[in-house]
Order: structure tokens, then sequence, then C-alpha cells
């Protein structure tokens, strides 16, 4: 990551520049800045214009936020196919990233 920019803001580029990209990894870090950004976008968004533009900032985020989660499961080592595995999926977002080289 750039070090003159957050944390937070490196991620959300780095998430929105790789929208598409469901192969490579994706630290814990960038995962869980990338959803807080999303989230908060979200809300405001909800707040600001009501349900529309909640429920457009989530539609707009779906893509991005699906290959973020898959390249997280990358990194621990698991097929990206586990996001669709309901509470399994959320231990493996919380888990430390696998130091060996992975297939991913």
């Amino acid at each position: 990551m750039e070090s003159n920019q957050l944390p937070i803001i490196t991620a959300t580029k780095d998430g929105f520049i790789r929208y598409a990209d469901f192969s490579g990894v994706s630290s814990r870090s960038q995962y869980w800045y990338f959803i807080l950004s999303t989230t908060l976008a979200a809300i405001i968004a909800q707040i600001a214009f009501g349900d529309f533009g909640g429920n457009l900032v989530s539609i707009i985020t779906l893509l991005p936020t699906i290959a973020v989660a898959v390249r997280r499961m990358h990194d621990v080592g698991k097929s990206g196919w586990f996001i669709l595995v309901p509470i399994y999926n959320f231990i493996l977002a919380v888990s430390p990233s696998k130091p060996a080289t992975n297939n991913f």
C-alpha cells in the first residue's frame, strides 16, 4: 500500500480498480476497510436520499464487494466459493493470511 494515503482510501481505491478481478488476494485489512467504506457510503446515501439512495449504492458496490470477498478467501488459502457458506465465510474473513504461496 502507498504510505502517503490512509489505508481505508487505498483499500477502497484498490477494491474499485479491481472491481471484477476474482484472482489474486486481498489482505484482511484491505477487505475490512473496503467493507467499512462501502457500508458507510450506503448509510450516508440512505440518510441523504432515502431508500433509493441506499439501495443504489448497495447495487453499485455489489460486484466489487463480491470480488474483494473472493480475493480474501484466496488469501486464507480457500476457494472463492467459500463466501457462500454462511458462518464459515465470516470465520475465514477474520482469519490471518496464509504466509505460504497459494494456488490463487
